[in-house]
């Protein structure tokens, strides 16, 4: 017999970096000179083929979806068509989506184009790129190409020259923080002081990132602290980095080893903790510029190595012993070869 109960179906909540995501070029956060020639395009109606470069989840795609609302209005979804380059990348999707899309008729506003967004351009193969280019050249009239990219030097020369190419560069923290104040008031999210400002260290002006160990954090723990924000991302806690670094400055290279062992036995990855050690040492006060730029050159000489396969403790360890040498006998040390 069929029962006359209904059962009740789940509710299924956004993620906040989607739910927040701007409609309109007025709220895309940073990157304001370029925003405001979006703007341009957007209200002179013509859009060009742009290349579109900078780092992750600085706001590319999310300007380009606004660019293309403001445009296209009810149109967009016949007129737009995305494609993530990085995993449609091969010359076949060039061949067949993008061409068939290109010679479909839509019915737009007057005067205005089909766009097709690409998505992490850079990752296309050489061959698709030079597909591309030729049918760029030969839907121009009917159809503009946005290219969203980190890394615009793996964009062919022949594509370049036909795009007005945009460089967004990365947020401010204070943009990032704003941001986050924001989502914060609308989520009723408890939080400190030292937990936003956590988030702002950790994402380093990426604004998906901030908003995304927001909602993990607040999800998972109930509280944005610091304590929990470093958990969720799980990056060495600074106070540990910046006992580290001050043991180098006072060139006590017994407790900088103490404190690495610390780190290391609590399971982090050395790139993990170089990129710590990099990030903190720049915003140490109580470092004199110049032994900061000497302490950021032989981190970065540690964190190559590390990045070419040599990740154990002794090249961190190397390192701190390096940088307490430093602090030693800044003159000796240049004569000595690592």
């Amino acid at each position: 017999m069929a029962s006359s109960s209904t059962t009740a179906q789940p509710t299924y909540e956004l993620p906040w970096v989607e739910k927040y995501r701007p409609v309109k070029l007025d709220d895309v956060v940073g990157n304001r000179p370029t925003i405001e020639r979006l703007k341009v395009i957007q209200e002179d109606g013509n859009c060009p083929h742009l290349l579109i470069s900078g780092l992750p989840g600085i706001g590319k795609t999310t300007s380009v979806h606004c660019l293309a609302h403001g445009l296209l209005g009810d149109a967009y979804k016949e007129g737009v068509l995305e494609l993530n380059a990085s995993d449609e990348r091969g010359i076949d999707v060039v061949r067949n989506k993008i061409k068939n899309f290109a010679q479909k008729k839509v019915s737009l506003p007057p005067g205005k184009h089909k766009l097709i967004i690409l998505d992490e351009a850079d990752s296309m193969t050489t061959g698709a790129q030079q597909a591309l280019r030729r049918t760029m050249e030969i839907y121009s009239n009917t159809t503009r190409f946005c290219l969203a990219c980190n890394q615009s030097n793996k964009i062919i020369d022949p594509i370049q020259s036909r795009c007005a190419i945009l460089r967004y560069s990365k947020l401010s923290d204070e943009e990032v923080m704003k941001r986050l104040l924001e989502i914060c008031s609308i989520e009723k999210v408890e939080y400190t002081d030292n937990g936003l400002e956590a988030l702002v260290f950790t994402a380093e002006g990426d604004m998906r990132q901030a908003i995304n160990n927001l909602q993990s954090t607040w999800t998972g723990l109930g509280l944005v602290n610091a304590d929990n924000v470093f958990k969720v991302c799980d990056q060495p806690h600074p106070i540990d980095i910046r006992k580290m670094l001050m043991a180098c400055y006072k060139a006590d290279v017994d407790e900088a080893m103490e404190v690495l062992d610390k780190v290391w036995s609590a399971g982090y990855a050395a790139v993990d903790i170089i990129g710590t050690l990099f990030k903190v040492v720049k915003v140490m006060d109580a470092i004199p510029e110049a032994v900061k730029l000497d302490f950021i050159k032989e981190i970065g000489w540690t964190h190559m190595r590390i990045l070419e396969g040599v990740s154990t403790v002794i090249q961190l360890g190397a390192c701190l012993a390096r940088l307490c040498k430093l602090q030693m006998d800044p003159v000796a040390f240049e004569a000595v070869k690592f």
